[in-house]
């Protein structure tokens, strides 16, 4: 197995590697991890291109699993991608408010946004709109952030200056485009790259609500009737996590359905993030199709083989064809 994690987290896929080092040598047997570290995109290239790599398996944007797909497909090697996720979650008016909201703040702040899972789009109901900003922003005032080890800490920092930045951006498009930031967004002062979460009250055709932004922002907007808010919902190009919070069963049921989420993961009355290793974990549509856990995750690292044996002393042959072959001797 040769593996690369991104180019920001090296210190932590070299710390996973020495403890496998030290699994290994434990059983005595022949060490099968190769961590590979590297700015840029080259190494990932390289691994893309090798035919001697049967499977490349990347996590990672929808730009860079267009690349790596182009390429591993033009050997001939098969790839598994999980890719971006601009998840999104309806809120109905039958809805339990409290537990919406619990889940609503953990999945869109957790993490500081930066989980494949992080919920981007909440799609509220015109009648609960109001109310949901000003609990949302309520909420928002209570998130404890800083070092993540800390106790009582949700919310860490960005990874980086650029994510930092991109967020900023993504904000100011926010606005340019009509959209209001009812909370949060600001950068906050001392070392490291910690930010306030954002909500920005949007509408569904703003094109920066169908960009999926590494941060913690949450756009919020609403929908009048059930089928618009599917369509909301379904209108974006990444299709990993989604949720509904309701207590009518029928809409639960229309949004499991074909014609409700679109997406690889759809949830009823829970958030988009959480432990989800246990289920076949990935996504549609953008998000590349793979599935990088629970029963189809392993099927996906192994090699397919048909085998007949014939333990007779007959030789049946296809088709029940029957002939006779002539005696040379």
């Amino acid at each position: 197995v040769i593996w690369k994690p991104s180019p920001h987290a090296p210190l932590t896929a070299i710390a996973v590697q020495h403890i496998l080092n030290r699994v290994v040598a434990r059983l005595r047997i022949p060490n099968p991890f190769f961590l590979v570290v590297g700015e840029g995109a080259e190494p990932g290239q390289w691994m893309a291109r090798d035919c001697r790599l049967p499977l490349v398996s990347a996590t990672g944007s929808c730009e860079m699993g267009r690349s790596v797909g182009a390429t591993v497909a033009s050997r001939l090697g098969r790839a598994l991608l999980e890719l971006g996720g601009n998840n999104a979650v309806i809120v109905t008016p039958s809805a339990d408010l409290d537990n919406a909201l619990r889940a609503i703040v953990f999945a869109a702040v957790g993490t500081a946004g930066q989980r494949c899972t992080t919920l981007r789009r909440l799609i509220v109901h015109e009648t609960l709109l109001d109310d949901v900003l000003a609990r949302l922003a309520t909420a928002y005032e209570s998130v404890s952030i800083g070092k993540p080890w800390d106790d009582g800490i949700l919310m860490g920092p960005l990874i980086s200056a650029d994510a930092v930045s991109a967020m900023q951006q993504a904000l100011a498009e926010a606005r340019e485009q009509g959209g209001e930031v009812v909370f949060g967004g600001e950068v906050l002062d001392g070392p490291g790259n910690f930010v306030r979460p954002a909500i920005v009250k949007s509408r569904p055709d703003m094109p920066i609500v169908a960009r999926e932004t590494f941060a913690p922002i949450l756009y919020v907007m609403s929908y009048r009737e059930w089928d618009e808010a599917i369509a909301i919902h379904n209108r974006v190009e990444q299709g990993l996590s989604s949720a509904v919070f309701t207590d009518r069963l029928t809409e639960a049921e229309m949004f499991l359905g074909a014609e409700g989420s679109d997406c690889g993961i759809a949830n009823v009355n829970i958030g988009t993030s959480g432990a989800e290793i246990g289920g076949a974990f990935g996504g549609e549509k953008d998000t590349g199709g793979g599935r990088e856990a629970g029963s189809d995750a392993w099927k996906n690292y192994m090699r397919r083989q048909t085998c007949t044996i014939n333990f007779g002393k007959d030789l049946p042959l296809a088709q029940g064809v029957q002939f006779d072959l002539s005696d040379s001797k």
